[in-house]
């Protein structure tokens, strides 16, 4: 034996036999218990940094110690291939997103390999190859058949330069992610999954996991928003409009000294036609146009008054209407009632626009007074000043003028969420068509099943700027109505990439299937995945939106579960330099200069040990150099 541990003879040699012996393929065995163990798939940017190397040795020690305990574990790796990088990449470097995705592939697959990870490659999918994105092609038409998938005018984040949609996290300080463009607010006909049908569920079974983290069911609870309160139909003096405002704390509508209406509210305009105020306001309305919406709320509060009054339903009192950044035409009914007295931020806006304070709901412990209060009073209490309400407590109030404006006509009880409808449209070409055909008769047509997938044209033109290659394409754009033979125009939208990744593990049971997305019987045998292992990032979206889909499937019949995950694990961040390692900020440490001076054993003893893996990791040269010695240690003491 040698002196030392020979680290590459070693690895070279069993990862060769491991190859050779498939010994990591694995297959359904109804009657032996099963685990199913995944890590969320990379997208394929280049190469794997050490931030990807420690979310993929801890899925590895799980799976290998499963295995050596007799459990028949699935442990599959993939791409998420698709997405916006690919095209810029495109555009920059002169060469197709396939190519420069697939070569990006190969070069990360065989990283992997190298650091030794017990994939069963044979279960391998990358969301851009046709064979997969078919059937995310079905899957759209099957919520389009369930009532699920529509198409509808919104306003959208919209990059001029990368002249796509963004979400509201992929702006930056109202600048685009990739591109740094400012980013406009533009109305555009999209393509929608209504997943707010499914929001009591979607949050009611988060009770149902108890092995993900609790901080990530509160976020995913809290994007949810679920909210229970009375919309009240305040009346414009002027026009006669009745303007309904949404609000949880109905017991201090006594304390309304103003609205406020979103910029792009319908109302706005008719207010302020012919008035003196009508070119002040409608400037306001077009400077917030071209803000994104994150860029608006985290901005200073700024408003403008309409010079309309409404009318306040329980006490007939006139309060003025004013327009203002922070109120959202997409959250609520676009109105909100200004309550400076009890509500933080609209404390804040009355001060700086000098605007009347009224306190209704007293402080027990001591007295408020409009004129000294430095914070808004939110907490319960007794009513004052509040008609025959005063002298109620304010939680047996909510309830009295919930029912008071219920039986008076006054407004309705309602159920309110956060969560919004999941726009899916993207103006790019590196997605999964849409499949959906415009018919100047028909109107609009789902692609027939037999004839998925759409497939995406190769020879295409990528500019720097301007519309998706696909709107561009004669070839793609132009084709027949499935319904009646006219000609007819293909959907020039993509999918979002999230689409992609709702449903990926679910093709893991049975990769190569060609007759349906998933085998039911595989499905039934993996499912859920028992352990599932990824970054806090995705907390919100990602997860949701699976949850999501696996709710849609079991309704349709074709899965057994409600939830996907049984567990999951969000490990830390990699830190270097103070900074979480990513190639944006330079400070990147490549896992096969580790491997080649030390070996993949040391990469993987070093990362799994040098923090709890729900904890970020600082990296340490010197943890890497001691994790070393500690393995030629064991060499020596065995030989």
């Amino acid at each position: 034996m040698a002196d030392t541990y020979d680290f590459q003879t070693i690895e070279r040699k069993w990862q060769a036999y491991w190859e050779k012996e498939r010994i990591y393929r694995t297959t359904a065995a109804p009657g032996q218990r099963k685990y199913y163990c995944l890590e969320m798939y990379p997208y394929p940017s280049g190469k794997l940094h050490m931030g990807h190397v420690r979310n993929y040795s801890i899925g590895d020690v799980i799976s290998r110690l499963r295995r050596m305990n007799g459990w028949n574990v699935i442990h599959p790796m993939g791409w998420d291939a698709f997405g916006l990088p690919a095209e810029n990449a495109a555009i920059e470097r002169g060469i197709h997103p396939a190519r420069w995705t697939w070569d990006n592939i190969a070069t990360m697959k065989a990283q992997m390999k190298q650091l030794g990870f017990s994939y069963d490659w044979e279960r391998e999918v990358a969301t851009c190859d046709p064979v997969y994105y078919k059937w995310t092609q079905w899957l759209f038409l099957l919520l389009y058949k369930r009532g699920l998938a529509y198409r509808a005018e919104a306003a959208v984040n919209w990059c001029p330069s990368c002249a796509t949609v963004l979400a509201n996290e992929q702006v930056k300080d109202g600048r685009c992610w990739r591109c740094d463009a400012l980013v406009e607010r533009k109305q555009l006909a999209q393509w929608f999954f209504k997943i707010t049908a499914y929001a009591d569920r979607l949050l009611e079974d988060l009770e149902q996991l108890d092995g993900w983290p609790e901080r990530v069911r509160v976020m995913q609870k809290n994007w949810i928003g679920r909210s229970d309160g009375v919309e009240i139909d305040f009346r414009a003096e002027k026009t006669g409009d009745l303007i309904p405002v949404f609000t949880t704390r109905q017991d201090t509508i006594y304390g309304v000294t103003y609205l406020v209406l979103a910029p792009e509210h319908p109302l706005v305009e008719k207010l302020v036609r012919g008035t003196a105020y009508e070119a002040e306001v409608l400037a306001f309305v077009r400077r917030m146009a071209h803000l994104s919406e994150l860029a608006r709320t985290e901005q200073e509060k700024e408003g403008v008054f309409t010079g309309a009054y409404a009318l306040n339903p329980l006490n007939n009192e006139r309060v003025p209407i004013w327009i203002a950044n922070y109120v959202l035409m997409d959250y609520g009914t676009g109105a909100v009632m200004g309550v400076p007295g009890h509500d933080q931020r609209d404390l804040e806006f009355a001060r700086q626009y000098n605007l009347p304070v009224r306190i209704v709901i007293q402080n027990e412990s001591r007295s408020l007074t409009a004129d000294s209060l430095t914070a808004a009073y939110v907490d319960d209490g007794p009513m004052v000043d509040s008609g025959p309400f005063t002298g109620m407590y304010s939680r047996e109030g909510r309830a009295a003028i919930a029912d008071y404006i219920e039986q008076h006509g006054y407004g309705r009880k309602r159920r309110q969420y956060r969560l919004r409808d999941w726009l899916v449209s993207r103006q790019r070409y590196w997605g999964a068509p849409i499949p959906i055909v415009y018919c100047h008769a028909c109107g609009i047509v789902p692609v027939p099943e037999d004839q998925l997938p759409v497939l995406l044209p190769e020879d295409v033109e990528f500019k720097p700027e301007g519309p998706s290659p696909l709107a561009t394409c004669e070839e793609f754009v132009n084709t027949t109505c499935p319904q009646c033979g006219a000609p007819a125009r293909r959907e020039t939208d993509t999918m979002d990439t999230f689409v992609d990744s709702s449903w990926y593990f679910l093709r893991y049971a049975s990769p190569r299937d060609e007759r349906q997305p998933f085998d039911p019987e595989k499905v039934k045998y993996w499912m859920p995945v028992d352990q599932y292992i990824g970054g806090i990032e995705h907390a919100v979206l990602h997860l949701l939106y699976s949850r999501f889909f696996t709710k849609v499937l079991y309704d349709a019949g074709y899965v057994h579960v409600t939830e996907p995950f049984q567990r999951l694990l969000t490990q830390g961040m990699v830190i270097k330099d103070g900074a979480k390692m990513s190639k944006s900020k330079g400070n990147v440490v490549s896992p096969e200069d580790i491997v080649r001076q030390y070996g993949a054993d040391t990469a993987r003893v070093f990362i799994l040990f040098a923090a709890p893996p729900e904890k970020d990791l600082d990296w340490s040269d010197q943890g890497v150099q001691g994790a070393h010695r500690f393995l030629n240690r064991v060499w020596r003491l065995v030989d």
